[in-house]
Protein backbone atom coordinates (compact mmCIF):
# COMPACT_ATOMS: atom_id res chain seq x y z
CA UNK A 1 0.00 0.00 0.00
CA UNK A 2 0.85 3.79 -0.66
CA UNK A 3 2.34 5.90 2.31
CA UNK A 4 1.22 9.32 0.12
CA UNK A 5 -2.17 8.81 2.55
CA UNK A 6 -2.52 9.38 6.65
CA UNK A 7 -4.43 5.52 6.17
CA UNK A 8 -3.84 2.30 4.56
CA UNK A 9 -8.03 1.30 5.29
CA UNK A 10 -10.16 4.50 6.84
CA UNK A 11 -13.80 3.52 8.12
CA UNK A 12 -16.69 5.58 8.18
CA UNK A 13 -18.62 4.52 11.22
CA UNK A 14 -17.00 1.98 13.96
CA UNK A 15 -19.61 -0.94 14.54
CA UNK A 16 -19.43 -4.15 13.47
CA UNK A 17 -19.05 -3.45 10.13
CA UNK A 18 -15.82 -1.82 10.99
CA UNK A 19 -14.19 -2.94 14.38
CA UNK A 20 -14.35 -6.83 14.21
CA UNK A 21 -11.85 -6.65 11.03
CA UNK A 22 -10.24 -3.33 12.15
CA UNK A 23 -8.61 -5.00 15.11
CA UNK A 24 -6.93 -7.73 13.43
CA UNK A 25 -6.35 -5.81 10.29
CA UNK A 26 -4.24 -2.95 12.46
CA UNK A 27 -2.85 -6.36 14.05
CA UNK A 28 -1.37 -7.38 10.72
CA UNK A 29 0.66 -4.35 10.18
CA UNK A 30 -2.13 -2.37 8.37
CA UNK A 31 -2.29 1.59 9.35
CA UNK A 32 -6.40 1.69 9.95
CA UNK A 33 -8.07 4.61 10.89
CA UNK A 34 -11.77 4.88 12.14
CA UNK A 35 -13.97 8.24 11.91
CA UNK A 36 -17.16 7.64 14.53
CA UNK A 37 -19.23 10.73 15.43
CA UNK A 38 -21.61 9.04 17.97
CA UNK A 39 -20.83 6.39 20.04
CA UNK A 40 -17.64 3.64 19.12
CA UNK A 41 -19.06 0.18 18.38
CA UNK A 42 -22.49 1.70 16.90
CA UNK A 43 -26.02 0.50 17.21
CA UNK A 44 -25.67 -2.97 18.56
CA UNK A 45 -23.75 -3.01 21.75
CA UNK A 46 -24.64 0.81 22.57
CA UNK A 47 -28.58 0.86 22.08
CA UNK A 48 -29.77 -2.01 19.40
CA UNK A 49 -29.04 -6.12 20.15
CA UNK A 50 -27.39 -5.93 23.93
CA UNK A 51 -29.42 -3.33 25.60
CA UNK A 52 -32.72 -5.07 23.98
CA UNK A 53 -31.37 -9.08 25.33
CA UNK A 54 -31.10 -7.31 28.78
CA UNK A 55 -34.41 -5.66 28.76
CA UNK A 56 -35.62 -8.78 27.86
CA UNK A 57 -34.20 -11.28 30.25
CA UNK A 58 -36.35 -10.62 33.21
CA UNK A 59 -39.42 -11.20 30.65
CA UNK A 60 -38.23 -14.87 29.89
CA UNK A 61 -37.66 -15.50 33.72
CA UNK A 62 -41.53 -14.39 34.15
CA UNK A 63 -42.34 -16.62 31.42
CA UNK A 64 -40.47 -19.63 32.44
CA UNK A 65 -42.08 -18.64 36.42
CA UNK A 66 -45.51 -18.56 34.54
CA UNK A 67 -45.08 -22.00 32.76
CA UNK A 68 -44.25 -23.82 36.59
CA UNK A 69 -46.91 -21.84 38.38
CA UNK A 70 -47.91 -23.76 41.31
CA UNK A 71 -44.59 -25.16 41.52
CA UNK A 72 -42.63 -21.89 41.65
CA UNK A 73 -44.78 -20.07 44.41
CA UNK A 74 -45.69 -16.35 43.83
CA UNK A 75 -46.02 -14.32 41.11
CA UNK A 76 -42.80 -12.22 39.91
CA UNK A 77 -43.34 -8.85 38.81
CA UNK A 78 -40.70 -6.91 36.36
CA UNK A 79 -39.35 -3.49 37.69
CA UNK A 80 -39.18 -1.54 35.02
CA UNK A 81 -36.45 1.37 36.82
CA UNK A 82 -34.29 -1.20 38.04
CA UNK A 83 -33.87 -3.04 35.00
CA UNK A 84 -34.13 0.20 32.86
CA UNK A 85 -30.54 0.42 35.26
CA UNK A 86 -29.43 -2.82 35.06
CA UNK A 87 -29.11 -2.53 30.89
CA UNK A 88 -27.21 0.41 31.77
CA UNK A 89 -24.69 -0.93 34.15
CA UNK A 90 -24.34 -4.35 31.42
CA UNK A 91 -23.66 -1.98 28.48
CA UNK A 92 -22.36 1.42 29.61
CA UNK A 93 -18.24 0.08 29.85
CA UNK A 94 -19.03 -1.26 26.02
CA UNK A 95 -17.99 1.62 24.00
CA UNK A 96 -14.47 2.42 26.49
CA UNK A 97 -13.69 -1.54 26.26
CA UNK A 98 -14.31 -1.68 22.10
CA UNK A 99 -12.20 1.75 22.02
CA UNK A 100 -9.81 0.08 24.46
CA UNK A 101 -9.34 -2.76 21.75
CA UNK A 102 -8.88 0.00 18.94
CA UNK A 103 -6.08 1.89 21.29
CA UNK A 104 -4.52 -1.42 21.67
CA UNK A 105 -4.19 -2.12 18.15
CA UNK A 106 -2.96 1.07 17.15
CA UNK A 107 -6.09 2.24 15.24
CA UNK A 108 -6.46 5.72 15.54
CA UNK A 109 -10.27 6.81 16.15
CA UNK A 110 -11.39 10.24 14.81
CA UNK A 111 -14.32 11.66 16.35
CA UNK A 112 -16.56 13.47 14.19
CA UNK A 113 -19.12 13.38 10.99
CA UNK A 114 -17.03 12.45 7.96
CA UNK A 115 -18.08 13.72 4.35
CA UNK A 116 -16.06 12.31 1.60
CA UNK A 117 -14.57 15.60 -0.73
CA UNK A 118 -13.03 12.58 -3.34
CA UNK A 119 -12.62 8.90 -3.26
CA UNK A 120 -9.44 9.28 -1.03
CA UNK A 121 -10.16 11.92 0.98
CA UNK A 122 -13.28 12.65 4.14
CA UNK A 123 -13.65 15.71 6.03
CA UNK A 124 -14.03 15.62 9.48
CA UNK A 125 -14.98 18.67 11.34
CA UNK A 126 -12.88 20.66 8.21
CA UNK A 127 -9.85 18.20 8.52
CA UNK A 128 -8.81 16.70 5.68
CA UNK A 129 -8.51 12.45 6.47
CA UNK A 130 -6.90 10.37 3.44
CA UNK A 131 -6.74 6.78 2.55
CA UNK A 132 -5.73 4.38 0.11
CA UNK A 133 -9.09 1.89 0.70
CA UNK A 134 -12.30 3.46 2.70
CA UNK A 135 -14.71 0.99 3.62
CA UNK A 136 -18.50 2.51 4.42
CA UNK A 137 -19.70 1.43 7.27
CA UNK A 138 -22.60 3.61 8.36
CA UNK A 139 -25.71 1.07 9.05
CA UNK A 140 -29.31 1.58 9.98
CA UNK A 141 -31.05 4.46 11.19
CA UNK A 142 -34.68 4.26 12.47
CA UNK A 143 -37.52 5.53 10.19
CA UNK A 144 -39.66 8.55 10.90
CA UNK A 145 -43.20 8.15 9.69
CA UNK A 146 -43.42 11.71 7.66
CA UNK A 147 -46.95 13.20 9.21
CA UNK A 148 -47.71 15.48 10.90
CA UNK A 149 -46.60 15.95 14.64
CA UNK A 150 -44.12 13.09 13.43
CA UNK A 151 -41.28 14.97 16.16
CA UNK A 152 -44.19 14.02 19.68
CA UNK A 153 -42.90 10.34 18.40
CA UNK A 154 -39.89 8.15 20.04
CA UNK A 155 -37.39 5.71 18.34
CA UNK A 156 -35.88 2.72 19.68
CA UNK A 157 -33.00 4.23 21.55
CA UNK A 158 -35.46 6.49 23.74
CA UNK A 159 -37.64 3.08 24.59
CA UNK A 160 -34.51 1.85 25.71
CA UNK A 161 -33.41 4.68 27.79
CA UNK A 162 -36.88 5.38 29.65
CA UNK A 163 -36.23 5.59 33.08
CA UNK A 164 -40.26 5.06 34.04
CA UNK A 165 -42.24 3.38 31.77
CA UNK A 166 -45.23 5.13 30.27
CA UNK A 167 -48.49 3.36 30.87
CA UNK A 168 -50.12 3.59 27.61
CA UNK A 169 -48.11 2.80 24.58
CA UNK A 170 -48.48 2.84 21.23
CA UNK A 171 -46.58 0.84 18.44
CA UNK A 172 -46.63 2.18 15.00
CA UNK A 173 -45.59 -0.82 12.78
CA UNK A 174 -45.23 -4.81 13.11
CA UNK A 175 -41.67 -5.59 12.73
CA UNK A 176 -38.36 -6.86 14.72
CA UNK A 177 -38.63 -4.06 16.76
CA UNK A 178 -42.16 -3.73 17.07
CA UNK A 179 -42.67 -6.86 18.20
CA UNK A 180 -39.84 -7.02 20.52
CA UNK A 181 -40.58 -4.00 22.81
CA UNK A 182 -44.48 -4.62 22.80
CA UNK A 183 -43.66 -8.12 24.20
CA UNK A 184 -41.10 -6.42 26.97
CA UNK A 185 -43.06 -3.78 27.69
CA UNK A 186 -46.42 -5.86 28.12
CA UNK A 187 -44.88 -7.74 30.60
CA UNK A 188 -43.51 -5.25 32.55
CA UNK A 189 -46.94 -4.13 32.97
CA UNK A 190 -47.72 -1.23 30.04
CA UNK A 191 -50.74 -1.16 28.09
CA UNK A 192 -49.60 -1.87 24.61
CA UNK A 193 -51.26 -1.27 21.07
CA UNK A 194 -49.67 -1.83 17.82
CA UNK A 195 -50.61 0.03 14.76
CA UNK A 196 -49.83 -2.22 11.64
CA UNK A 197 -48.99 -0.62 7.89
CA UNK A 198 -50.68 -3.96 6.95
CA UNK A 199 -52.52 -7.14 7.71
CA UNK A 200 -49.49 -8.69 8.29
CA UNK A 201 -46.98 -9.01 11.70
CA UNK A 202 -43.53 -10.21 11.02
CA UNK A 203 -43.68 -10.63 7.94
CA UNK A 204 -40.14 -12.72 7.34
CA UNK A 205 -41.24 -15.13 9.64
CA UNK A 206 -43.43 -18.33 8.96
CA UNK A 207 -46.88 -17.05 9.36
CA UNK A 208 -48.72 -19.56 11.22
CA UNK A 209 -45.89 -19.39 13.74
CA UNK A 210 -46.38 -15.78 14.24
CA UNK A 211 -50.15 -16.18 14.59
CA UNK A 212 -48.94 -18.33 17.83
CA UNK A 213 -46.93 -15.48 19.33
CA UNK A 214 -49.85 -12.84 18.15
CA UNK A 215 -52.42 -14.91 19.71
CA UNK A 216 -50.25 -15.24 22.68
CA UNK A 217 -49.75 -11.44 23.33
CA UNK A 218 -53.30 -10.98 22.64
CA UNK A 219 -54.17 -12.80 25.47
CA UNK A 220 -52.04 -10.85 27.41
CA UNK A 221 -53.70 -7.74 26.48
CA UNK A 222 -51.69 -6.21 23.13
CA UNK A 223 -53.68 -4.82 20.56
CA UNK A 224 -53.42 -5.46 17.55
CA UNK A 225 -54.75 -2.70 14.69
CA UNK A 226 -54.47 -3.67 10.78
CA UNK A 227 -54.09 -1.22 7.92
CA UNK A 228 -53.78 1.67 10.41
CA UNK A 229 -52.91 3.91 8.02
CA UNK A 230 -51.32 6.26 10.98
CA UNK A 231 -51.88 9.95 10.03
CA UNK A 232 -50.91 12.14 12.23
CA UNK A 233 -49.75 12.74 16.09
CA UNK A 234 -50.58 15.61 17.85
CA UNK A 235 -50.16 16.87 21.75
CA UNK A 236 -53.08 16.61 24.41
CA UNK A 237 -51.81 18.03 27.27
CA UNK A 238 -49.64 15.18 28.81
CA UNK A 239 -50.43 12.38 26.30
CA UNK A 240 -50.39 12.17 21.90
CA UNK A 241 -53.47 11.68 20.32
CA UNK A 242 -52.44 9.02 17.19
CA UNK A 243 -55.14 9.55 14.28
CA UNK A 244 -55.50 6.78 11.92
CA UNK A 245 -57.71 5.09 9.38
CA UNK A 246 -60.97 6.81 8.83
CA UNK A 247 -60.74 9.37 11.26
CA UNK A 248 -59.90 6.73 14.52
CA UNK A 249 -57.67 8.07 17.01
CA UNK A 250 -55.77 6.60 19.96
CA UNK A 251 -54.52 8.66 22.98
CA UNK A 252 -51.86 7.27 24.63
CA UNK A 253 -48.46 8.79 27.21
CA UNK A 254 -46.00 7.19 24.66
CA UNK A 255 -45.54 6.76 20.84
CA UNK A 256 -42.69 4.37 19.51
CA UNK A 257 -42.25 4.64 16.12
CA UNK A 258 -40.95 1.77 14.46
CA UNK A 259 -41.42 2.20 11.25
CA UNK A 260 -38.66 0.79 9.72
CA UNK A 261 -35.02 1.30 9.46
CA UNK A 262 -32.97 3.01 6.40
CA UNK A 263 -29.83 2.95 5.23
CA UNK A 264 -27.24 5.70 6.21
CA UNK A 265 -26.24 7.12 3.33
CA UNK A 266 -27.46 10.84 2.62
CA UNK A 267 -25.25 13.57 3.67
CA UNK A 268 -21.75 12.08 3.58
CA UNK A 269 -21.06 12.69 0.34
CA UNK A 270 -21.25 9.38 -1.64
CA UNK A 271 -23.38 11.47 -4.56
CA UNK A 272 -19.50 13.53 -4.51
CA UNK A 273 -17.51 10.50 -5.36
CA UNK A 274 -20.38 8.60 -7.42
CA UNK A 275 -21.18 5.80 -5.35
CA UNK A 276 -24.31 4.14 -6.37
CA UNK A 277 -26.95 3.75 -3.87
CA UNK A 278 -30.84 3.54 -3.63
CA UNK A 279 -33.49 3.03 -0.82
CA UNK A 280 -31.53 -0.42 0.61
CA UNK A 281 -28.33 1.06 0.52
CA UNK A 282 -25.03 0.92 -1.14
CA UNK A 283 -24.49 -2.08 -3.78
CA UNK A 284 -21.34 -3.63 -3.77
CA UNK A 285 -20.10 -6.68 -6.02
CA UNK A 286 -19.15 -9.94 -4.91
CA UNK A 287 -15.89 -8.07 -3.17
CA UNK A 288 -17.90 -6.07 -0.88
CA UNK A 289 -16.80 -3.35 -3.61
CA UNK A 290 -18.48 -0.17 -4.37
CA UNK A 291 -18.64 0.71 -8.18
CA UNK A 292 -15.86 3.22 -7.20
CA UNK A 293 -12.38 0.69 -7.74
CA UNK A 294 -10.74 1.71 -3.87
CA UNK A 295 -14.62 2.11 -1.60
CA UNK A 296 -16.14 -0.24 -0.29
CA UNK A 297 -18.85 -1.01 1.94
CA UNK A 298 -20.14 -3.40 5.03
CA UNK A 299 -22.58 -4.18 7.63
CA UNK A 300 -25.90 -2.87 7.54
CA UNK A 301 -25.49 -0.15 5.03
CA UNK A 302 -25.32 -2.66 1.90
CA UNK A 303 -28.01 -3.43 0.22
CA UNK A 304 -27.84 -7.06 0.02
CA UNK A 305 -30.25 -9.87 -0.01
CA UNK A 306 -28.80 -11.14 3.02
CA UNK A 307 -30.32 -10.18 6.42
CA UNK A 308 -28.59 -7.28 7.92
CA UNK A 309 -28.02 -8.32 11.41
CA UNK A 310 -24.97 -8.62 13.55
CA UNK A 311 -23.50 -11.63 12.94
CA UNK A 312 -23.74 -11.04 8.95
CA UNK A 313 -21.63 -7.25 9.62
CA UNK A 314 -19.37 -9.41 11.71
CA UNK A 315 -18.95 -11.76 8.80
CA UNK A 316 -18.18 -8.84 6.06
CA UNK A 317 -15.86 -7.13 8.07
CA UNK A 318 -13.54 -10.48 9.08
CA UNK A 319 -14.01 -10.93 5.14
CA UNK A 320 -12.41 -7.34 4.44
CA UNK A 321 -9.74 -7.96 6.68
CA UNK A 322 -8.46 -11.25 5.33
CA UNK A 323 -9.08 -9.67 1.95
CA UNK A 324 -6.94 -6.28 3.06
CA UNK A 325 -4.00 -8.11 4.80
CA UNK A 326 -3.34 -10.41 1.64
CA UNK A 327 -5.07 -13.10 3.35
CA UNK A 328 -7.51 -14.02 0.50
CA UNK A 329 -8.13 -13.14 -3.55
CA UNK A 330 -11.73 -14.83 -3.12
CA UNK A 331 -15.30 -13.45 -3.06
CA UNK A 332 -17.20 -13.47 -0.30
CA UNK A 333 -19.00 -16.56 0.26
CA UNK A 334 -21.54 -16.26 2.60
CA UNK A 335 -22.76 -18.96 5.05
CA UNK A 336 -26.08 -19.30 5.92
CA UNK A 337 -27.66 -17.00 7.55
CA UNK A 338 -29.86 -17.57 10.65
CA UNK A 339 -32.75 -14.94 12.04
CA UNK A 340 -34.74 -14.57 15.03
CA UNK A 341 -37.47 -12.40 16.63
CA UNK A 342 -37.00 -12.21 20.58
CA UNK A 343 -40.43 -12.49 21.74
CA UNK A 344 -41.37 -15.09 23.86
CA UNK A 345 -41.91 -17.38 22.65
CA UNK A 346 -38.95 -16.58 19.37
CA UNK A 347 -39.13 -17.27 16.49
CA UNK A 348 -36.01 -18.50 14.48
CA UNK A 349 -35.12 -19.82 11.31
CA UNK A 350 -32.40 -20.62 8.84
CA UNK A 351 -31.78 -21.79 5.47
CA UNK A 352 -34.62 -23.04 3.54
CA UNK A 353 -37.67 -21.40 4.49
CA UNK A 354 -40.84 -23.00 4.96
CA UNK A 355 -42.43 -20.78 2.18
CA UNK A 356 -39.47 -21.87 -0.23
CA UNK A 357 -39.68 -25.66 0.26
CA UNK A 358 -42.95 -25.78 -1.11
CA UNK A 359 -41.24 -24.75 -4.62
CA UNK A 360 -38.13 -27.27 -4.40
CA UNK A 361 -37.69 -31.30 -4.25
CA UNK A 362 -37.68 -31.65 -0.59
CA UNK A 363 -39.09 -33.12 2.47
CA UNK A 364 -40.69 -31.68 5.44
CA UNK A 365 -41.05 -32.75 8.93
CA UNK A 366 -43.44 -30.99 11.04
CA UNK A 367 -43.15 -31.35 14.69
CA UNK A 368 -45.19 -30.70 17.83
CA UNK A 369 -42.13 -30.09 20.12
CA UNK A 370 -44.25 -29.91 23.00
CA UNK A 371 -45.09 -33.53 23.45
CA UNK A 372 -41.67 -33.93 23.78
CA UNK A 373 -40.76 -34.76 27.11
CA UNK A 374 -37.32 -32.19 27.18
CA UNK A 375 -39.99 -29.20 26.21
CA UNK A 376 -42.52 -30.73 29.22
CA UNK A 377 -39.55 -30.15 31.80
CA UNK A 378 -40.47 -26.48 32.23
CA UNK A 379 -44.22 -27.10 30.59
CA UNK A 380 -43.76 -25.51 27.03
CA UNK A 381 -46.68 -24.56 25.73
CA UNK A 382 -45.91 -23.05 22.57
CA UNK A 383 -43.24 -25.18 20.73
CA UNK A 384 -43.40 -26.51 17.24
CA UNK A 385 -40.75 -26.58 14.31
CA UNK A 386 -40.40 -27.69 11.07
CA UNK A 387 -37.47 -29.47 9.44
CA UNK A 388 -36.54 -29.14 5.53
CA UNK A 389 -34.33 -32.08 4.07
CA UNK A 390 -32.77 -32.56 0.64
CA UNK A 391 -33.56 -36.14 -0.84
CA UNK A 392 -30.29 -36.96 0.92
CA UNK A 393 -31.32 -36.17 4.24
CA UNK A 394 -29.12 -33.13 4.58
CA UNK A 395 -30.88 -30.76 6.63
CA UNK A 396 -31.11 -27.98 4.91
CA UNK A 397 -33.44 -25.51 6.55
CA UNK A 398 -35.14 -25.01 10.27
CA UNK A 399 -38.00 -23.12 11.37
CA UNK A 400 -39.06 -22.79 15.37
CA UNK A 401 -40.91 -21.27 17.49
CA UNK A 402 -40.59 -21.66 20.90
CA UNK A 403 -38.83 -20.33 24.59
CA UNK A 404 -35.68 -22.74 22.99
CA UNK A 405 -36.00 -21.42 19.35
CA UNK A 406 -32.90 -19.23 18.65
CA UNK A 407 -30.72 -22.21 21.04
CA UNK A 408 -31.96 -24.63 18.56
CA UNK A 409 -31.71 -23.29 15.48
CA UNK A 410 -27.69 -22.13 16.74
CA UNK A 411 -27.41 -25.76 17.81
CA UNK A 412 -28.17 -27.24 13.94
CA UNK A 413 -26.12 -24.38 11.85
CA UNK A 414 -23.33 -26.69 11.29
CA UNK A 415 -25.86 -29.64 10.27
CA UNK A 416 -27.44 -27.15 7.49
CA UNK A 417 -23.83 -25.37 6.75
CA UNK A 418 -21.16 -28.60 6.37
CA UNK A 419 -23.92 -30.80 4.82
CA UNK A 420 -23.78 -33.30 7.68
CA UNK A 421 -25.58 -36.82 6.37
CA UNK A 422 -26.61 -39.44 8.88
CA UNK A 423 -23.35 -40.94 9.34
CA UNK A 424 -21.56 -37.57 10.27
CA UNK A 425 -25.00 -36.87 12.95
CA UNK A 426 -24.13 -40.72 14.04
CA UNK A 427 -20.72 -39.84 15.03
CA UNK A 428 -21.74 -36.74 17.53
CA UNK A 429 -22.56 -37.90 21.58
CA UNK A 430 -24.32 -35.11 22.87
CA UNK A 431 -24.52 -33.91 26.61
CA UNK A 432 -27.48 -35.19 27.73
CA UNK A 433 -30.00 -33.79 29.33
CA UNK A 434 -29.45 -30.84 27.07
CA UNK A 435 -31.57 -28.99 24.44
CA UNK A 436 -28.77 -29.76 21.47
CA UNK A 437 -29.17 -33.90 22.59
CA UNK A 438 -32.94 -32.97 21.92
CA UNK A 439 -32.75 -30.96 19.28
CA UNK A 440 -30.02 -33.33 16.98
CA UNK A 441 -32.20 -36.18 18.20
CA UNK A 442 -34.49 -34.93 15.85
CA UNK A 443 -32.04 -35.37 12.64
Amino acid sequence: MTKQYDYDVLYLGSGHGTFDGAIPLAQSGVKVGIIEADMIGGTCPNYGCNAKITLDAPVTLTRAAERLSGIVQGKLTIDWTQNEAHKEAVINGLPDMIGGLLDQSGIDVIHGRGVFEDNHTIIVDGKAVTADKIVISTGLRPHRLDIPGTELAHESRDFMALKTLPQKIAIIGSGYISMEFATIANAAGADITVLMHGDRVLRQFHAPYVDKVVTDLEQRGVTFIPNADVTAFEKHGNQTQVAYSNGQSLLVDWVLDASGRIPNVENIGLETIGVTYNQSGIPVNDYLQTNVENIYASGDVLDKKQPKLTPTAIFESTYLFKQFSGQTKSPIQYPVVPSVVFTSPRIAQAGVLVEDSEKGDYDVQQTDLTKDWYRQVDNETIADNILIFDKQHHLVGVTEVSEQAENVVNTLLPAIEFEFGPDKIGRLIHLFPSIGMATWGQL
